[in-house]
């Protein structure tokens, strides 16, 4: 199908038509002074004239001169939410040792404005939980029935370093629809991902794309990836993170470091989870939950006589090793999409792309 154009009538009608196919909409609204990810009933929810201006530990809210739907950067969650639920029952036992297992939810999600930093992180999970021997069969069975609409990005953040890790602007293979908002969201140019995206397409008022159309929208796209707040720096990071293991860096960083597992938290890739049981004050009841757990717990790394990293730097080295290095080794891609939020909402200011390009330039040695 031939790249479409929709206007704003037509986005409400997209929204409306996911709402008619049975899915849950969740899109950006404005909550709580920041642009969320919730449910939307209808395309007047989503935060026409606002952005954002970040900073490290920065995030505020701010009135836009246009009508744009998607004029801003990532927020404080992710889509993760939706596909691994930070706490979801597992099953319940009661006494007579009766075993029910918690039923397995069946709502379908409709994700619109997706960006391209996110659609990657999604790619990530997919092969982190729903691949390799013993796949997440919850998280595949969302992402077998999720319906996917991507932004590509135009105006990136201050924060935004996605460029240099390859997953933006554009948004990549995985949407069913992809838009391009132009002319502060009075107009938004339509690409068609799947066959599933362009049947959705056929019940929307929308019309052909014209040549300049289509070419001016690839172009602001393309130069958005100019103008990125951050860059990671162009090494072989893995590397350079084993060759730093023993440098004073990380005390530094400990240093400022609270360990509050808030990167963690709004990573859209972190997937790391815990199972704790819960009972009733009579004990005939009992419950599995399974919850998401960090790296900067001190729990984290419990073993048979306790923890193996008690210290904040060892932590941290963890976390940020784990995230530009080893998992390379594990899942053949960095574990970083270069939204920013980890910059965002770390209420110390700490900087990954910083912290990054000193253990480059100064690997195993004193900055």
């Amino acid at each position: 199908m031939e790249t479409q154009v929709l206007d704003r009538t037509g986005l409400g009608e997209l929204v409306d038509a996911l709402r008619g196919e049975g899915y849950r909409v969740i899109g950006p609204t404005v909550r709580d002074n920041a642009i969320v990810l919730a449910e939307l009933d209808s395309a007047g929810q989503l935060p026409a004239g606002w952005g954002v201006t970040t900073a490290p530990g920065r995030y505020r809210l701010r009135r836009r001169d246009d009508e744009a739907v998607f004029g801003h950067s990532a927020g404080p969650q992710s889509w993760k939410t939706y596909l691994h639920p930070p706490r979801r029952k597992l099953f319940e036992v009661n006494r007579t040792g009766e075993f029910t297992p918690a039923p397995e939810d069946d709502t379908r999600y409709a994700f619109l404005g997706v960006r391209g930093c996110d659609l990657a992180a999604i790619a990530v999970l997919d092969r982190v939980l729903g691949a390799g021997a013993n796949p997440d069969g919850s998280y595949q069975r969302r992402r077998r029935e999720l319906f996917v609409v991507a932004v590509n990005c135009t105006e990136p953040g201050e924060l935004c370093f996605c460029t240099s890790m390859g997953t933006g602007p554009a948004a990549g293979p995985g949407y069913d629809l992809g838009l391009t908002e132009r002319d502060g969201g009075d107009r938004f140019v339509v690409d068609v991902g799947t066959p599933k995206g362009a049947q959705l397409l056929e019940k929307i008022t929308a019309r052909p794309a014209v040549e300049d159309e289509v070419r001016e929208a690839r172009e602001d796209v393309a130069a958005a990836a100019g103008r990125m707040g951050r860059a990671m720096p162009d090494a072989d990071l893995p590397a350079a993170i084993r060759e730093a293991r023993e440098s004073p860096q990380w005390e530094e960083v400990a240093s400022r470091c609270l360990t509050c597992g808030n990167c963690t938290m709004v990573c859209p890739t972190c997937f790391c989870t815990t199972t704790e049981d819960v009972t009733d004050l009579t004990g005939d009841h009992a419950e599995r939950w399974q919850r998401s757990a960090s790296c900067f717990e001190l729990d984290f790394s419990y073993v048979h006589g306790g923890s193996v990293r008690t210290s904040g730097p060892s932590r941290y080295r963890q976390w940020f090793s784990h995230k530009l290095g080893t998992w390379h080794e594990q899942f053949g891609s960095s574990g970083c999409v270069g939204c920013g939020r980890c910059i965002a909402w770390c209420p110390t200011g700490i900087d990954i792309t910083e912290e990054a390009a000193k253990l480059v330039a100064f690997p195993g040695g004193t900055p």
